[in-house]
């Protein structure tokens, strides 16, 4: 979907994936047809087996400021559609979550309430100098609707989460870079570069591969260390016998790059 008038822009840059929010006279809020369109990109990219790796962005200033508050407002009347657009919401941030590919996201400007918890639910997360991260839902009585929750405190850990939930106070780029809740930070007028080189990176990788890992990690870390630690024995001897690691070892014997198909 290549439609520049569409809340969500969907392309292929070689082995990268695409999924581009494209609302930025509203700050790229999310509304439910923005998730729709994320999920049917998300599903479109998952089956084209040349793409081996997802990148999340948003067009304009600022990468999301979250919900679109006109649309909440609008629903508050109807509770049925208003957790219709909260599943909606936790439908697309669980895809990405459970997605085969990897999910880079680029964040520049503001990245607020709902757009934080979007970034959350990706793999990797790269920020421009500028970036700022909050979450701003105790500021207007809301509370996180679409897992923020639960996954702020997994990844910055519960002391840094409650004092962003409890002051709805912004961090910049390098404290969410010390914090761990990014992974690099790079000048404004490179991140798109610097994302899609990192995303391009995996198209060197095994798909397959990147698949187990992703499961292996985002699985393991909701179940037991003992339960985990089988379930790598078993998707790793599943791994061992896919011909992308024939492709791999001979590879390492011959002292060249594996060409995985």
């Amino acid at each position: 979907m290549n439609d520049e008038a569409s809340p969500v822009l969907s392309s292929v840059d070689g082995c990268v994936g695409l999924i581009t929010l494209n609302r930025p006279h509203k700050f790229n809020c999310l509304s439910p047809q923005v998730f729709e369109l994320m999920l049917d990109a998300l599903r479109r990219h998952e089956a084209d087996t040349a793409v081996r790796c997802i990148l999340i962005e948003g067009v304009g200033n600022h990468f999301c400021t979250g919900a679109d508050l006109d649309a909440v407002q609008h629903r508050r009347s109807e509770p049925a559609v208003l957790r219709e657009y909260m599943r909606v919401g936790h439908r697309a941030m669980l895809a990405l979550e459970a997605s085969p590919l990897p999910v880079v996201v680029a964040v520049q400007g503001m990245c607020l309430a709902g757009g934080l918890e979007l970034m959350l639910a990706c793999d990797v997360a790269l920020a421009a100098g500028n970036a700022r991260f909050g979450d701003q839902h105790a500021q207007f009585g809301l509370v996180p609707g679409w897992g923020g929750s639960q996954r702020l405190p997994r990844i910055v850990g519960m002391r840094r989460a409650m004092h962003l939930f409890f002051t709805a106070q912004r961090i910049d780029a390098a404290t969410a870079l010390g914090w761990g809740l990014v992974n690099q930070v790079c000048e404004p007028d490179q991140l798109h570069a610097s994302a899609l080189a990192y995303a391009q990176g995996m198209g060197r990788r095994s798909r397959h591969g990147l698949a187990a890992m992703k499961r292996l990690a985002r699985e393991g870390a909701d179940i037991t260390l003992a339960k985990s630690l089988v379930m790598e024995e078993d998707i790793g001897l599943h791994a061992l016998l896919h011909p992308d690691v024939t492709e791999g070892l001979a590879a390492f014997q011959e002292r060249r790059e594996p060409d995985f198909k």
